[in-house]
């Protein structure tokens, strides 16, 4: 019998990057609804304040991913983690030409630097402990279509689809399964506003065969049904939540 949907996670300890916002702040909302205990992780304390005001029990962590020694020192106090979702990201926006060596390395920090030191922080523990896992890395389409303007950011994530891959390979030995999610521009506060321009937004719906943009819940869903046992023979998967946008 498959347990209720507000108890598939209890018992689990779930680890939530980039959870102050957007897809991280729903998730980490919605491992919480399921019975997860969740630790939310963000750069932004006024972002885990509210956060955590909405969702009580859920233990806030603010740390920006992109210093390293602070990153370690803040999950070693952060105790065992059964479930991970490594989400944190910028999107620093520059054409080809005009790539700057500051938002290179800014990007690459966190959207790949973190991914990784994060994961290996609660793999470790995982295999310490003997215990099974989950872990899914937010990636996106832009992983895989060269899309114009996001020359670093497309980048960061094709490199994240590969590290998906490599740790699904090394990892599933110890039952740790490592999967990613791979959205289309997703209808968060902050892309209600980036494309809310016509002309722009046209131009990408028009490669989206469903022919809008994906909603948060969407892509939660997504990230709840990889960690969950109902995705247990699942591992090193790309799994797109994109409308098509990768099959046209």
């Amino acid at each position: 019998m498959e347990p209720e949907p507000e108890r598939r996670f209890r018992g689990r300890r779930a680890l939530v990057t980039g959870a102050g916002r957007g897809i991280g702040r729903a998730a980490a909302a919605a491992l919480r609804r399921a019975g997860a205990e969740v630790v939310a992780l963000s750069r932004s304390a006024a972002d885990l304040e509210s956060l955590a005001r909405e969702c009580p029990g859920l233990e806030p962590l603010c740390v920006d991913l992109a210093d390293w020694d602070a990153t370690a020192a803040a999950l070693a106090r952060a105790g065992p983690v059964d479930l991970l979702v490594n989400n944190a990201a910028v999107a620093l926006l520059q054409p080809f030409l005009d790539v700057t060596r500051d938002a290179f390395d800014r990007s690459f920090d966190v959207n790949l630097r973190a991914a990784l030191q994060v994961s290996q922080i609660v793999a470790r523990q995982l295999i310490a402990r003997g215990a099974p896992g989950a872990i899914v890395n937010v990636s996106s389409q832009a992983s895989q279509r060269a899309l114009q303007g996001h020359t670093v950011y497309c980048c960061t994530k094709s490199a994240l689809d590969m590290l998906t891959k490599m740790m699904a390979l090394e990892l599933g030995p110890h039952k740790i399964r490592v999967n990613a999610v791979n959205p289309t521009v997703v209808m968060t506060d902050m892309g209600r506003v980036n494309w809310s321009e016509p002309q722009k937004a046209g131009a990408m719906l028009s490669r989206i065969p469903l022919g809008r943009f994906a909603e948060v819940d969407e892509v939660v869903n997504s990230i709840l049904f990889l960690l969950s046992d109902q995705s247990a023979m699942t591992t090193g998967a790309l799994l797109p939540v994109d409308g098509g946008f990768l099959a046209s």
